[in-house]
């Protein structure tokens, strides 16, 4: 039987300038913490610079904290300027989450959607011209639980549920990554782009309660979780893999485990839906006009 992958595959990175959203905790804390470990520059673009500069310390090596909330766009807009240096080599598009109840952000975004999607789509856009390699992006195999509505991104009419916004703006981004690398692929960009799918992990994702009956239904899916799912280590392989693997651009890198939700990283496969070019073409021209921000590719 063939070895699991591990990150001793990474090597030895050095030199690399690697940015990761979301870098406080979970999934994104494991990945820029083995990143810096084997030698990268690692930029922590997060929301808490506070917490960001304990982790950048508890990790030590190479490491800046950059303020970045996804859900603000003047933030996202800002984060290019605040930026060091010229060039980087990889952005990780890990930060996500979940919102308690439907809201809107000050842009006047469903901020779920403004947190998975339009977020991660103008700082991509943004950044681009200094990307000198990859862009990764964390979807998720809740893409595969739910259809799309471009007449109402926001959820302004549909009912709006937890996981109902979450899953539809993961579907969204699979869709951003699918007409991504296809732009990257048509220009002959030396870009490539992936998608991953980190599996069930045992993280704080799923504590956005502020009620008492939320906050119990949180610490029991974190209670099972901490017993059956990955942890935040084993979440950040299918990133981390795209990196040390010769895999093709535009791949969606999942888990082996049982119905996706544990186990080491591999090439898997996406919905019908999240492979449909004409609705992933429109998808990326409604998060360009929302954002008014575009790939100059």
């Amino acid at each position: 039987m063939a070895a699991q992958w591990s990150s001793g595959r990474l090597g030895n990175v050095a030199g690399k300038r690697i940015i990761v959203t979301g870098a406080t905790n979970g999934v994104g804390l494991a990945t820029a913490r083995t990143l810096v470990g084997a030698g990268a520059q690692v930029v922590l673009a997060v929301r808490n610079t506070d917490l960001g500069a304990q982790r950048a310390r508890e990790m030590g090596g190479s490491t800046e904290v950059v303020e970045l909330d996804l859900a603000d766009q003047a933030s996202v807009r800002s984060f290019p300027d605040r930026l060091s240096g010229d060039g980087v080599d990889i952005l990780i598009n890990n930060a996500g989450g979940l919102s308690q109840r439907r809201s809107d952000t000050a842009d006047g975004f469903e901020t779920t959607l403004a947190t998975n999607l339009l977020g991660p789509f103008a700082l991509t856009n943004l950044l681009f011209p200094r990307i000198r390699s990859q862009i990764i992006t964390v979807g998720s195999e809740a893409h595969k639980r739910t259809t799309l509505r471009l007449e109402d991104m926001h959820l302004r009419s549909e009912k709006w549920t937890v996981m109902g916004a979450y899953a539809r703006s993961k579907l969204a981004v699979m869709l951003w990554g699918l007409e991504l690398d296809r732009r990257l692929r048509a220009a002959g960009s030396p870009v490539t782009s992936q998608l991953t799918d980190p599996g069930w992990v045992s993280s704080n994702i799923s504590n956005v309660a502020d009620t008492p009956v939320l906050a119990l239904a949180h610490r029991a899916i974190k209670t099972v979780g901490d017993r059956l799912a990955n942890d935040i280590d084993q979440g950040a392989a299918p990133t981390l893999y795209c990196i040390s693997e010769p895999i093709p651009p535009g791949s969606y890198v999942g888990v082996d485990g049982v119905m996706g939700l544990r186990g080491g990283p591999v090439l898997i496969g996406r919905s019908a839906q999240a492979c449909d070019y004409d609705l992933a073409s429109r998808v990326f021209a409604f998060a360009e006009k929302e954002t008014g921000t575009s790939l100059a590719v």
